[in-house]
């Protein structure tokens, strides 16, 4: 973009437009009904270009140095992803006592079967120097009465799109627990009327950490392949902390043997 964007045409442009919108609402009590509608439609045009610039830039700006998000790739990947969750803020951050289906962000889920919850999910800046991701993670786990705690993360369409048996998909995250835990991540790939699942426990010797997932060792038809979501699934939880510092995706053509 050029450099006059940003110029002193653009400040008064700029200051313009605010003056405008101010008088608006300073008249919105006495407006008319019609006028009202054709201003929410405009006010939200400006409402939703305004909330993408924030999330990019609040995101960016979080940076604990000058990376801008950038994710670890193998050589010769041909895609990689970031879920939203760890790359901008989300509204709202946090949650108490969360239930099963609760969504962060547009991507991330969580499920459990606890008849009581005792589980809090909050959304934190990463600070460290080594951290790549602008966001991270919280989960506390207290009391505990159910049989399983997962985190679902919906792929986005783009990571379909010529996705065949020769691909080995790449999850890399970086975790820390409180104490001990068993993760799990298991890999859903639906096509057709068909489902394939693939599982990994996450080596959390090394809180910097990645999982593979061969689709070669799959029955994986690349014609009807529809939708992908991994589960991270969480062992015994209970009276835990647990942070997902970064959480990222990448996927490359396996060697041809």
């Amino acid at each position: 973009m050029s450099k006059r964007a940003f110029g002193p045409l653009d400040l008064l442009l700029h200051r313009a437009a605010m003056r405008r919108w101010r008088r608006i609402a300073a008249r919105a009590d006495t407006l008319g009904l019609d006028q009202l509608r054709r201003l929410r439609g405009r006010a939200q045009d400006l409402r939703r270009t305004a909330d993408r610039l924030l999330f990019v830039t609040d995101g960016r700006l979080a940076l604990p140095r000058g990376d801008t998000g950038a994710i670890p790739k193998p050589l010769h990947a041909d895609w990689a992803w970031r879920p939203a969750l760890w790359c901008g803020p989300i509204s709202p951050p946090g949650r108490a006592a969360v239930e099963s289906r609760t969504t962060f962000g547009d991507e991330v889920s969580v499920f459990h079967d606890c008849d009581i919850s005792e589980l809090t999910i909050r959304q934190l800046r990463n600070t460290r120097e080594g951290d790549l991701a602008p966001f991270g993670l919280r989960m506390d786990v207290f009391r505990f009465d159910g049989s399983f705690l997962s985190l679902v993360i919906e792929l986005p369409a783009n990571a379909m799109e010529g996705l065949g048996r020769r691909h080995l998909l790449r999850m890399n995250a970086v975790v820390e627990t409180e104490k001990p835990l068993r993760i799990f991540a298991r890999l859903n790939i639906r096509h057709g009327p068909n489902t394939e699942q693939m599982v990994r426990e996450l080596p959390l010797a090394d809180s910097d950490l990645a999982v593979d997932f061969d689709l070669a060792y799959t029955k994986l038809n690349e014609k009807r392949v529809e939708r992908a979501w991994l589960d991270l699934i969480f062992e015994g939880p209970e009276m835990n902390q647990v942070m997902l510092r970064d959480v990222n995706f990448s996927r490359r053509p396996r060697a041809e043997v």
